[in-house]
């Protein structure tokens, strides 16, 4: 079942001769079940198609359809509402708070979406995979930039939406923990029935993927 549609979507960034496209006419379908991965280089458009797909911007043409719902047709207290409870995002920047430590992190997540979460034991063994359980009491600071990658991607699942949407999230990461990623992706898609969309540059996620796109200068392309 397709929860995300991409219709004929193209942006264009300035107007007139500083004019921009970063994506031309491009149709996405995302299925639960399934981790779909979106190859391109730096400057590809990667991020902004990540970002339209989950209602954070709007294209210049064409429609997103989330779970049956067109975005473009909703108030933004609406797409706010929709996002709290069907998109998970990882973010390159990992938008984890500073002045909240890891636990503290998942606690601000429960006051604002009080129910649905993942259970406390099905979060306690997720920071185990991610290997990340005994640094519950730290700050984003006093982290390294991989630890603090894998607190945001657990703070995304951690709502159990069926969506994930990940921007480059094993950037920071050596081999190993692509792999982890990787494969707990690939278990969150098959075993809990998410739909998952990873943009990246990262090879190394390809034996993970269920479809591979290509996405250079503006066109998206399927390679399987």
């Amino acid at each position: 079942m397709s929860v995300i549609k991409l219709k004929n979507i193209s942006k264009d960034f300035g107007k007139g001769i500083s004019k921009v496209q970063v994506l031309d006419n491009v149709n996405f379908t995302a299925d639960l079940g399934e981790l779909s991965l979106i190859l391109g280089p730096s400057g590809s458009g990667k991020s902004t198609f990540l970002t339209i797909a989950g209602g954070l911007q709007t294209p210049t043409t064409g429609t997103v359809t989330v779970e049956g719902e067109t975005l473009e047709k909703l108030s933004t207290k609406e797409r706010d509402q929709l996002r709290l409870n069907k998109i998970g995002f990882v973010l390159q920047s990992y938008n984890l708070l500073p002045y909240l430590t890891v636990t503290d992190q998942f606690a601000l997540v429960r006051r604002i979406k009080k129910i649905g979460n993942m259970s406390q034991e099905e979060l306690d063994n997720l920071l185990e995979e991610l290997d990340i359980s005994q640094l519950v009491n730290h700050y984003p600071d006093e982290m390294s930039g991989g630890q603090n990658q894998r607190v945001a991607i657990a703070r995304a699942l951690y709502p159990n939406p069926p969506i994930i949407l990940a921007d480059e999230p094993t950037a920071a990461l050596d081999s190993n923990r692509v792999k982890i990623v990787g494969r707990l992706f690939k278990d969150m898609a098959v075993k809990h029935h998410k739909a998952i969309v990873v943009v990246t540059h990262d090879m190394r996620l390809r034996d993970f993927a269920d479809h591979i796109y290509q996405l250079m200068d503006g066109k998206l392309t399927m390679e399987r």
